[in-house]
């Protein structure tokens, strides 16, 4: 694999790391910020879920930039976008203006689920592209890795530092360090090129998509760069005469759209990645404990993301959501029953399984998938679709999660989640299509969009 290719992949991908660090930090902030401005449980949810209502907005208008000012112009502003909402959450003084910064970084959250797999899997060989566009996913782990590291080390800090009685400003500089990725970001997406199929299918600027493309294969013939420069203006076309998104022939790819982001957060992960501090304290573990074991839950996820990777390409997508449904049945299960029989001991390992079911399945499929699924004209609608759903079921979730846990038994509420993994393994076996290795131009036919 070429060195530049592998640059310029990692570089995007850096967008997945500030996503999870942004997400997942707030976890060690939650309760202080609750105790700090006196919130209710209807405005704390609202306090923790603001990021992801920006990513929810984020989201859903994350294809118009993508598609008008490019991929590349649009993975800097992410950054950007990052920066500002650290340094505001750290200095933020009452709860609507810390909601506002939370809310600007999920609008960055929510633009990079759209823009940057879609960008890598545009530029990546068909052979690599798996392992490639899942290191957004192996990014978005690695930052929720950090993050809770981040606000271990933080915290042990300032508990030592702090005399008592003075104020805790812990959970100010677990949010404001997050800028310092952020601005390394931004300046690494000034070297990287614009998207070939970007400029030869959106733009028309065929020259330029070439000498991309030349620069990805540089070992192909002229002959065959040029074969590749017409298939892609060809389908393009194609798609441009078939009419809107909302054309019959994309329905099944929206809908695999859909439902892969829908089970991806009905699976409860975000709701254990955020309150996972607190939900370890439910099995009988002290705050700082269980502020330490979540730590575990970013080594596991990481560890077994790298798994995930090293097999997407091998094994193929469908094969990795089936192994990772199995998983989650399992964990979800063993975890119900556990807080019905109050066998908390096993609680941590069933969340630790439960994390890795995720890590190979949907967490490294996910944004590979719907990357690659829809046409070049309409992949940024497309992605932007599938990243919709995602973040509204996750914010839904998200707000609701405190109520959730007070009005249901953890038993009842770790069952729901297993019951709709049952059913994500029955879509998977009946529906979902393998898509390893295959051309993109190639997976638009194979779904019948060119038919």
């Amino acid at each position: 694999m070429l060195p530049r290719i592998i640059f310029w992949s990692v570089t995007a991908s850096l967008a997945g790391f500030l996503f999870g660090f942004d997400t997942v930090v707030i976890s060690g902030a939650e309760k202080n910020i609750q105790q700090l401005w006196g919130l209710e449980d209807f405005q704390h949810g609202l306090a923790l879920s603001a990021a992801l209502w920006g990513t929810v907005i984020g989201s859903m208008i994350g294809f118009w930039p993508t598609d008008h000012f490019g991929r590349q112009k649009t993975l800097v502003s992410i950054g950007i976008l990052y920066f500002a909402s650290a340094i505001w959450s750290a200095l933020a003084t009452d709860p609507y203006s810390f909601m506002l910064a939370r809310f600007i970084g999920g609008l960055g959250v929510g633009i990079s689920t759209v823009t940057s797999p879609l960008y890598i899997s545009e530029i990546s060989p068909p052979q690599d592209r798996g392992k490639l566009a899942g290191m957004f996913q192996f990014n978005i782990v690695f930052g929720i890795l950090i993050a809770f590291l981040s606000n271990a080390l933080i915290a042990q800090w300032f508990a030592e530092s702090v005399a008592e009685g003075e104020v805790n400003n812990a959970w100010r500089w677990m949010l404001g360090v997050e800028a310092i990725p952020a601005i390394i970001y931004s300046i690494f997406c000034f070297f990287l090129p614009e998207s070939p199929r970007w400029l030869i299918a959106r733009q028309g600027q065929r020259e330029k998509g070439i000498e991309i493309l030349r620069q990805i294969m540089p070992d192909d013939s002229p002959g065959h760069v040029e074969a590749v420069a017409d298939e892609i203006e060809i389908t393009a076309q194609q798609t441009i005469a078939g009419g809107s998104i909302w054309q019959a022939k994309l329905h099944v790819p929206m809908l695999m759209a859909f439902l892969i982001a829908f089970f991806n957060q009905l699976s409860g992960i975000n709701a254990v990645l955020y309150f996972a501090p607190r939900i370890f304290e439910l099995t009988g573990l002290g705050e700082e404990a269980a502020l330490l074991t979540s730590v575990g839950i970013g080594v596991t996820n990481l560890i077994f993301t790298f798994v995930g990777l090293a097999l997407i390409d091998r094994l193929g997508r469908r094969t990795l959501m089936i192994i990772g449904s199995i998983g989650y049945i399992a964990s979800l299960g063993l975890c119900a029953w556990a807080f019905h029989s109050e066998h908390y001991s096993i609680v941590p390992p069933c969340i630790f399984a439960f994390i890795a079911a995720h890590a190979v399945g949907q967490g490294a499929v996910i944004w590979v998938f719907i990357s690659e699924i829809f046409p070049n004209r309409y992949r940024a609608v497309g992605q932007t679709l599938g990243s919709f759903t995602h973040w509204f079921f996750a914010a839904t979730l998200t707000l609701v999660f405190p109520y959730m846990v007070t009005a249901f038994a953890p038993a009842i509420v770790f069952g729901i989640f297993c019951g709709m993994m049952v059913l994500q393994l029955l879509w998977v076996l009946v529906q979902m299509p393998e898509t390893k290795g295959v051309p993109l131009e190639e997976i638009e036919r194979k779904l019948g969009i060119h038919s």
